[in-house]
């Protein structure tokens, strides 16, 4: 497949594709071949005073935060209709960008077209508000507000839609954005950028600077003007997002990492548990924030379900993301695979055995790390407690309900989890008592937009999709009250008669 250079990637700040004040750029590496595919211009604090800034000024002064409802939602329907028509190229880059396999990324650069036209459905029809009469006297009512300039730090895994997931409540709401996206993905929000500046959005809508989450990613978060910050990445860096946020009392949404749990009890349908638990880990190379990373297996069934696994990991199609056939690519640089194949190692070194499907040599230039399963797992060694965030899975045996569910809480994380059965009072009990933000009963992880994503404990504060993103993060609520009848009024001061 064709692994071509790409022009370089400038920033895109008050409705111009523009270099970045200190004219420099950093490289973007193709993950499949570690050669560097274009330059990237880099952003830093001076860019971000000029992105906030463009964004204030459209909120404040432009015609964004006072346009009509309907002439907003033709911007977000134009959006849509132009992710589609650039849909191919999306996923081309995308795979390009990330490593993630093209069979996967064009569902993704679907997904981004529909995260527009979801927002612009559920603001016309759920944006409203409350009204309560109190007697004849008064009349209490609520609106919801856009909150005005916001800033959204973005990942590098499935980047395209995940940053679509947060650009397009933002904008539907009708606030301005100001979007870091991951330096090691840049490509797919260049081309959201230039979407919308296809669409005529207003300048200073949306703005994008690339560069380093220490100096860009920082100032953005520290920006008085800057209302929110949603992001979504490693808990580490949330934790000092939140930090950096408080002087200035921004609203925060977090979405963490994970390491959920994947439980098969011994009546289970077999083969769909066996299909969500590798799909579950080893799609999106295994850099997925709700990926099943420790599987427990029910004693009774733990055998014949590791026959199955060892099989399906030799058959799983390594290489080139561009390849239709392909189901597993390479993570995303050199950095990020020297972490997850450490991991590997120190598995060994804690009694796991390591078995794992094959790289073939001509793929030797890429960051493939093979599907791998740590067999003989225990929940507490290092390797079941820490997020690897590659295509890695531990396999851990149980015995009871009630042992299995200690296990599954017993990890900082929690963000998804899954429960097999046939016996349905026992999935509800068991899924209930997991401490996820979000469960999956006999399912492979399906997202609905309307529900709420997002975790607890290490795994993030707040949720995102639905009217959580519109309701309860990118607009503030207002009360209104109205007297309509004339209500006795404490009347201090008043000389008596």
């Amino acid at each position: 497949m064709e692994h071509k250079q790409l022009e370089n990637v400038q920033l895109y700040i008050n409705g111009e594709f523009v270099e970045a004040s200190s004219m420099e750029r950093f490289e973007n590496k193709n993950p499949f071949t570690n050669k560097v595919t274009n330059l990237v211009s880099k952003g830093d604090q001076a860019d971000i005073e000029k992105a906030v800034s463009a964004a204030d000024e459209a909120f404040r002064n432009g015609p964004w935060g006072t346009m009509k409802l309907k002439e907003r939602m033709k911007y977000m329907e134009r959006i849509a209709d132009l992710i589609e028509e650039e849909a191919e190229e999306i996923a081309h880059l995308e795979s390009l960008d990330s490593g993630l396999p093209i069979s996967q990324t064009r569902k993704m650069a679907a997904r981004g077209a529909e995260n527009f036209r979801f927002y612009s459905r559920m603001v016309q029809s759920r944006m409203h508000g409350d009204a309560y009469q109190v007697d004849a006297d008064f009349l209490n009512y609520t609106v919801y507000q856009p909150l005005g300039a916001v800033g959204l730090i973005t990942p590098w895994n499935a980047p395209f839609m995940l940053l679509t997931w947060k650009v397009a409540p933002a904008l539907a709401t009708g606030n301005t954005v100001i979007l870091k996206p991951a330096e090691l993905s840049p490509l797919s929000a260049n081309i959201l950028a230039k979407i919308i500046h296809k669409a005529e959005l207003p300048k200073g809508v949306f703005n994008v600077v690339h560069g380093l989450g220490e100096t860009a990613g920082e100032a953005l978060v520290k920006h008085e003007k800057v209302r929110a910050i949603s992001f979504t990445g490693e808990t580490t860096t949330g934790k000092r997002i939140i930090k950096n946020s408080a002087d200035s009392l921004k609203k925060t949404s977090m979405e963490l990492g994970g390491k959920s749990p994947l439980i098969v009890f011994d009546d289970a349908d077999m083969e769909q548990a066996l299909d969500a638990a590798v799909w579950g880990i080893f799609s999106f190379n295994g850099e997925r924030c709700t990926a099943n990373s420790r599987v427990f297996l029910h004693k009774n069934i733990k055998d014949k379900f590791i026959a199955s696994l060892k099989e399906r990991v030799q058959n799983i199609s390594i290489g080139d993301p561009l390849a239709d056939d392909t189901e597993l690519g390479p993570l995303i640089d050199r950095g990020h695979f020297q972490k997850v194949t450490s991991y590997i190692e120190l598995a060994k070194e804690e009694g796991c055995e390591v078995i794992q499907g094959s790289v073939s040599q001509e793929l030797e230039k890429g960051n493939f790390v093979p599907p791998t399963l740590l067999l003989n797992a225990r929940n507490d060694m290092k390797v079941c407690q820490d997020e690897i965030f590659g295509p890695v899975m531990a396999v851990i045996e149980f015995e009871t309900e009630e042992e299995v569910i200690d296990m599954a809480n017993d990890v900082d994380y929690g963000l998804a989890g899954y429960v097999w059965t046939n016996d349905m009072k026992r999935g509800h009990r068991v899924a209930q008592a997991v401490e996820s933000g979000m469960l999956w009963v006999n399912s492979q992880n399906v997202r609905d937009l309307r529900i709420p994503f997002g975790g607890m404990k290490a795994s993030g504060i707040g949720r995102e999709g639905g009217h959580f993103a519109i309701f309860e993060f990118y607009t503030e609520p207002k009360a209104i009250h109205v007297a309509i009848g004339d209500h006795p009024i404490p009347q201090f001061g008043k000389k008596k008669k």
